[in-house]
Formats: C-alpha cells, structure tokens, sequence
C-alpha cells in the first residue's frame, strides 16, 4: 500500500504534489492500493480549510485514492503503543525541562559536538518516576544496533544508534510527536511503499525504530526524493511564489503541464510532453537522479503551452471564459503570443471589446471599420484582404496597422492570415 500524508499547514508545496504523483503512479503499476492520510495532530500549526485544499488539489491533478484517514482519529493507539513501550522497559519517562535541555545543548554547541540526549532519566527507577509530580515525556530507548534500509534512490543508507538517542514519542500533554504517529499509522494502515521528500531521510531510522521495538516486521519500502531548488540554488521555499501549487494553478498552468514537468523533473523519460496516465506505462523511480533538481518556471511555461495546443478545443474555451469550442481555437493560435490562460485570456477578451484607433491612423481606422460593417461574408482570408483594398484604396502601413487594431484591437500579435479562419464567423461581433 503506497500513501501520501501531507499535514494541513499551508498551501501545498510542489514537491509535496511531486510525492504525491509519484505514489499514485507506483501505486497504479503495482496495484498495490493507494491512500490518503491528513496528518492533522499539530493542532497549534494546522490552518483551518487546508485539508479540503489538499483534496480538491488532488482532485484536479486527477489523483485517486483508494482511503483516506485523519491522523488524530489514532490518537488512542499512539497513546496505547506508547504505554505499552514504556511497561516493557523499552521506553521512559522523561522529566528534563526545556530550560534543562537548551542548556545541554548550548554546552554541545560551545564544545562543537551534536548535541545527543544523554539518558538522565533513563535509569530513574519506578518509585522515584512515581513520586515525581514534574511534567514528563515518554522516550524511546535508544537502538542497539546500527538501522539499516535501502532506498530506491539512494541505495542503502545506515545510521548508528549514536546518530538516534532516545528521542521522544509522547509530548507532556500526551500527544504523539510526528516520528510516532507516522510510524504507528504506517503499521496500521498497511503501508509497504513510502516514496517522500529526502528532507525525511533522518526521521526513518526512527521510524525504523519504532516499529522494530514494537515488534512489527512487515517490511517497508523507501524513496526520498531529492529536493527542488530555485533559481538561486537554494531550498525552494514558501517565499518561491512557484513553490505553491495554488499559485501555479492560479497563473493558469494546466495541471496535466505541472504534473508533466514534475515527473519530468530530474528523470530519465522517453519523451518530453506526456500524461500522467501515460506516464504510469514507464515510469520507473529508481531513473530518479539522486542529485536537487532546480525548479524551471520557462520549462514549465513551455511544457504548458504544449499542453494547451493539444487541449480539447471545448475545454481550452471554457478556461477562457466562454463557451464556443471555436473560441479554443482561437485560443491555441494565441499559444505564440502567451504560455498560460492568465496571458492569454485578456487578448481573446480583446478581440470582442470596443476597439480604438492606433494613433495617426484615425482616419484610415474608421474607413476600414465603416467597410468592414457591411462587408460580405469571405471564407478565405486573401478575398477579404483584397476587397478591403479595393474598397478603401489602402495600402501598406496605412491599411495593416488600422486592420490589426480592428481585429485584435492590438498592435502586435498573430499573422492575420492564420487568425482570420478561427475569427471569421465572429466578424459582425468583434468590429465594434
């Protein structure tokens, strides 16, 4: 069972959206079944109405789970799981304060070495935890052994328990810290394939740990996803306006052209434009470079006007506003003078508002739109020119210029030629 568990806490990051493809994909191939986990139990940072945006946005990427949970519904097992480690002596109660702790760490610091839990309670015994009325945590004991997993991506990684120390599971109010709740729900949900960002790389072996310890031996698949970086090299973050899926989606990127680029992004494809749906016929993870791979917002444009120009023509009008399949047409002529709806939406809105004459050409503007209102009907765009010509007796400049601003009120923009088939039948609407 692959899954996604992304947490309510803002708007959705494109690699998180690039996990998610990925598990949908490796799920469809394996037929392994795919889940959705809303990782909810950091109520303090938890924005209100971001778990629905995570299921429209998985909707309108196309992706299809089989399951959806909410971690806080699992509070009750955390808890269970908890006690349970800390009755077989395989977990602890902790009652360093913060105050105690930053000052071991500022210590560490000043001695230039990591700082590690150093087990100050670990060998508390019963009657002394019992009479103690501080605040506590629960820790897990450290690991014995070093943790070892293989990563599709990465090939085999290890840790030394050094690297682990006991680390805390259950918080003083009695909530499970996010290492815990992941690896319980993963064994309650079944999981078998994990495929997430590398930034988790140190929370498995704790992961590992846990469920080791309590004595769950269902192996667990991994991949961690290199990270993106923006254009300056650096961790794309919530200040990169393209890191935002909601973002992109807004600009008018389709989601079939993101999609297409995140797959493509640091992988070995066998072509360049594709769908998602054709994507799962090939896609394999481990073609995944283990190297960052920086976030190209001119690719994506690119790969969005590709994937325009390939649109129904019915869907393209209506993400223009209007509903004449024709309109898409027009639409994918205008694939050369914008990349996204949000640059090409305007110019088609253009071309039916009321137009004004390019300065210096007044005159010649109001004698080609005062033939242009009685004109006959012409199916190709050379008997319309030439009647225009031998009507207004004007040439060069003189007649394009006033002719473009009355058909596109713009002074740049597609060759008339190639407009005119797609605007023809809308002649009467757009001469005002």
């Amino acid at each position: 069972m692959y899954r996604f568990a992304p947490s309510p806490t803002g708007d959705m990051h494109i690699g998180n959206l690039r996990a998610a493809i990925f598990n949908f994909i490796c799920a469809r191939q394996s037929s392994k079944g795919f889940y959705l986990r809303i990782e909810d139990t950091d109520t303090a940072r938890n924005v209100e109405g971001k778990d629905r945006e995570i299921l429209e946005i998985l909707k309108t990427f196309g992706i299809v789970y089989d399951a959806i949970y909410y971690q806080s519904k699992n509070l009750r097992f955390h808890q269970q799981f908890a006690m349970q480690l800390v009755s077989e002596k395989k977990a602890f109660a902790c009652f360093c304060t913060e105050y105690e702790l930053e000052a071991k760490r500022e210590e560490a610091k000043r001695n230039g070495v990591a700082y590690r839990y150093d087990n100050t309670c670990l060998k508390l015994s019963d009657e002394e935890v019992l009479a103690n009325e501080k605040p506590f945590v629960i820790r897990l004991k450290q690991p014995e052994n070093k943790i070892t997993f293989t990563d599709a991506i990465k090939g085999e990684l290890s840790f030394e328990p050094k690297d682990i120390d006991s680390f805390v599971i259950l918080r003083h109010n009695k909530t499970p810290m996010y290492n815990f709740a992941c690896a319980v729900d993963d064994m309650l949900e079944n999981t078998t394939d994990i495929i997430r960002g590398e930034d988790h790389v140190s929370n498995t072996p704790k992961q590992e740990h846990i469920r080791a310890t309590l004595g769950y031996t269902q192996n667990i698949s991994y991949a961690h996803l290199p990270i993106i970086l923006n254009n300056e090299g650096k961790k794309m973050s919530k200040r990169d306006d393209a890191s935002s899926v909601k973002w992109l989606l807004e600009q008018g990127f389709l989601p079939s052209a993101i999609a297409n680029y995140l797959i493509l992004l640091g992988n070995k494809t066998p072509r360049e434009i594709f769908t998602m749906k054709e994507a799962i016929a090939w896609f394999d993870i481990k073609n995944v470079s283990k190297s960052p791979a920086k976030f190209d917002i001119d690719k994506l444009r690119q790969i969005n006007r590709e994937h325009l120009r390939v649109l129904d023509n019915k869907e393209f009008a209506v993400l223009l506003g209007f509903e004449d399949e024709n309109i898409g047409k027009i639409g994918k002529i205008y694939t050369e003078e914008g990349s996204v709806i949000k640059e090409i939406e305007p110019k088609i809105k253009a071309l039916f508002t009321p137009k004004n004459a390019p300065e210096g050409f007044e005159k010649e503007f109001d004698i080609l739109k005062s033939i242009l209102q009685n004109a006959p009907y012409f199916e190709e765009f050379n008997d319309f020119k030439n009647y225009l010509f031998d009507k207004s007796s004007l040439k060069g400049k003189a007649f394009f210029k006033p002719l473009r601003f009355l058909l596109t009120n713009s002074e740049h923009g597609p060759e008339l030629a190639v407009l005119y088939p797609a605007i023809k039948t809308y002649l009467k609407e757009i001469i005002i």
